[in-house]
């Protein structure tokens, strides 16, 4: 966008303005009115047009001009027509002004140039107004070590100028908004000692920006400390720590807090239910998801895309497809975003032939995929053992859609290709990759391993894996599961030293199950349940079931005695022995598990789902099973 002036001609009244009546206007002053009107109403590109039509109209800016025009250009992003002010600013002599040195500061930083910002803060003597601007520049642009350093600078200049620099909260937020990663923490705790010192802590805006900083650089703990403290809370104070837990993995505390936001009659925004739909989905808490789907629509936010997509998937990972799909059948305009939401949902579900089914729809209604897409479809291929559509799919995406692939979609081809034992082609595309391959490819060639008891090619993915990712407790397991497989006990010994020796401790299983809108957490071997004692009984009475109509080999033999005795019961036998005492016969039973099912319990569940005649719905970390009448939906391939 280009901006021109000319000579002065016939003067002419700024549109929209109207005529002068009583009292005389000067010219340039409606014009600025104009301006300062269209900035507010958000009309940056008509407030940048009406300037033209001002130069056009014989009318010269002057200082009260700029700063709106200049706002315009850094929320468009328009660098070049940035420039052109600037040019006009020196022309007419308002490069002095504070407001406007600073509308340019923050024009260049906000259009990605803090060099430039930087250039013209260093070019006269600066006010508190420009170290503002610049600090938050440099914030904005990622610059968290140059905005520190200049707010050092600023409180020197305090001390020796006749100017007083003290900083103020815009100071303090500017600075606060750059401290958003864990090695910023020290820094982060400074200042918020300082704000403290210096009253600032009185201060609402700042507050909250410590709180989302404490979240942003990890530490949700601290930043719920803040938060328990804080006398006065806004509706921005509830969603930094809603969304904090929700960030960092707390979806229990999210829902506790939402169910505390009720409480104290705290109207939910977007951003809230966001975060909440989140943790549903997290937790299969699809009672609570239902009633948020139902606040979305009382507070107007159903045509929100957003929340909309949040649903999808919300229903989707509560193991409620029909009603995912309503949602997504409902929606006006479908993004892709949206559609990969339902495939992605159809994919976790086994349900490969819809997800694919769908994809293509997604094509034909000219909807164009990304990358994230592919990866769905990919991944939804895989768990069906759709291994040509996969391939199929695998070739488009860089040949008609011209999207490079990238780790992740390498992993889901090798995970594809491992499922179907065709773990020579595996390999060879993992040599083939125009990427390095990251711990998930070589992980995903350790599970196929896993599948089809190839112990020297999981040993060489192993060595891989672990020098990518060798915390990953889980390539660990997985290692030692193949070697006892394979009746390898060296193999399972050397192992457990490595694990031991590294200091690595398995996550503990973990189990959730929605009852009356309350969600039931177990642990593996947990004792803490008030019905323990009937949970067991119950668990004990279902193993001695199984055992009547199915003979384990010694591995499982052994494994049901310890269940018997509780020890080391797996969570998900204590959440169906929970949701079993607990719902009528008949009831669908819908179980959470943070960790892949073992093959003892997937035998568990199917011959459970015929002896008690129930559907079990259970997701692990990789997909769901359905469990009916003694058969599982993924048809043991998994």
């Amino acid at each position: 966008m280009s901006i021109v002036q000319h000579r002065p001609q016939t003067a002419v009244a700024p549109p929209g303005s109207g005529e002068p009546k009583r009292h005389p206007v000067n010219p340039t002053t409606a014009w600025n009115l104009r301006l300062m009107e269209l900035s507010k109403q958000r009309q940056y590109k008509e407030a940048l047009s009406l300037y033209r039509h001002m130069l056009r109209s014989s009318f010269l800016p002057n200082t009260f001009t700029f700063p709106f025009l200049l706002k315009s250009c850094a929320i468009l992003s328009l660098p070049l027509t940035g420039f052109q002010l600037h040019a006009h600013v020196i022309r007419t002599g308002s490069q002095p002004d504070p407001y406007t040195r600073s509308s340019l500061i923050s024009m260049y930083s906000k259009c990605s140039l803090p060099f430039l910002a930087r250039r013209v803060f260093d070019e006269t003597h600066n006010l508190p107004i420009s170290y503002n601007a610049m600090i938050s520049g440099y914030s904005l642009n990622s610059m968290f070590a140059d905005a520190v350093s200049l707010f050092r600078r600023m409180r020197r200049e305090d001390g020796s100028s006749t100017v007083k620099f003290n900083f103020n909260s815009v100071t303090m937020l500017g600075l606060v908004s750059g401290c958003n990663l864990p090695n910023h923490l020290p820094t982060g705790t400074c200042l918020h000692g300082c704000a403290v010192t210096f009253g600032l802590d009185a201060d609402l805006a700042v507050m909250n920006s410590f709180l989302t900083m404490y979240v942003k650089c990890g530490e949700v703990e601290l930043a719920r400390q803040l938060f328990d403290e804080m006398l006065v809370r806004d509706l921005i104070s509830w969603n930094a720590m809603v969304s904090g837990y929700a960030q960092n993995g707390h979806a229990a505390r999210v829902l506790e807090l939402y169910h505390e936001m009720k409480l104290r009659r705290m109207s939910p925004d977007p951003v809230t239910l966001l975060a909440v739909l989140s943790s549903c989905a997290n937790l299969g808490a699809q009672v609570v998801g239902v009633e948020v789907e139902r606040k979305i629509e009382q507070c107007g936010f159903g045509s929100n895309p957003f929340l909309t997509n949040a649903l999808i998937n919300m229903y989707a990972r509560c193991g409620n497809l029909a009603r995912a799909r309503a949602v997504f059948d409902g929606m006006v305009d479908k993004s892709v975003v949206s559609w990969t939401a339902i495939i992605g949902g159809y994919g976790i579900h086994g349900e490969g032939e819809i997800a694919v089914e769908l994809f293509d729809e997604m094509v034909r209604s000219g909807v164009r995929p990304d990358r994230t897409v592919f990866v769905t479809v990919l991944s939804a291929c895989s768990h069906a053992g759709l291994t040509d559509k996969g391939l199929h799919y695998f070739d488009e995406m860089e040949r008609k859609y011209g999207l490079q692939p990238g780790p992740e979609h390498y992993s889901c081809l090798v995970d594809l290709l491992g499922r179907a034992g065709r773990l020579k082609e595996a390999m060879d595309l993992i040599k083939s990759m125009k990427v390095k391959p990251d711990g998930a490819v070589w992980g995903a060639l350790l599970g196929a391993c896993k599948i089809h008891k190839n112990v020297e090619l999981a040993e060489l993915a192993f060595e891989h894996v672990i020098e990518l990712e060798p915390t990953n407790i889980g390539y660990y397991v997985l290692l030692s599961n193949i070697y006892s497989d394979a009746k390898n006990s060296e193999g399972v010994l050397r192992v457990r030293v490595m694990m031991r020796e590294r200091k690595l401790r398995k996550d503990p299983g973990c189990s959730y199950v929605e009852y009356k809108g309350k969600v039931h957490v177990f642990y593996s071997g947990d004792r803490n349940h008030p019905q323990m004692k009937e949970i067991y009984r119950k668990v004990a009475e279902l193993e001695n079931s199984v055992m009547e109509i199915h003979r384990p080999d010694e591995k499982y033999r052994v494994r049901s005695e310890e269940l018997l005795n509780g020890n080391g019961v797996h969570s998900e036998r204590l959440a169906i022995a929970f949701a079993l005492l607990s719902t009528r016969p008949g009831t669908e039973i819908t179980i959470m598990k943070n960790l892949r099912v073992c093959v003892d319990c997937h035998i568990f569940m199917k011959l459970v789902s015929k002896i008690v005649n129930r559907q079990f719905i259970i997701r692990d970390a990789t997909r769901f099973h359905h469990f009916r009448d003694g058969v599982c939906s993924c048809k043991d391939y998994w």
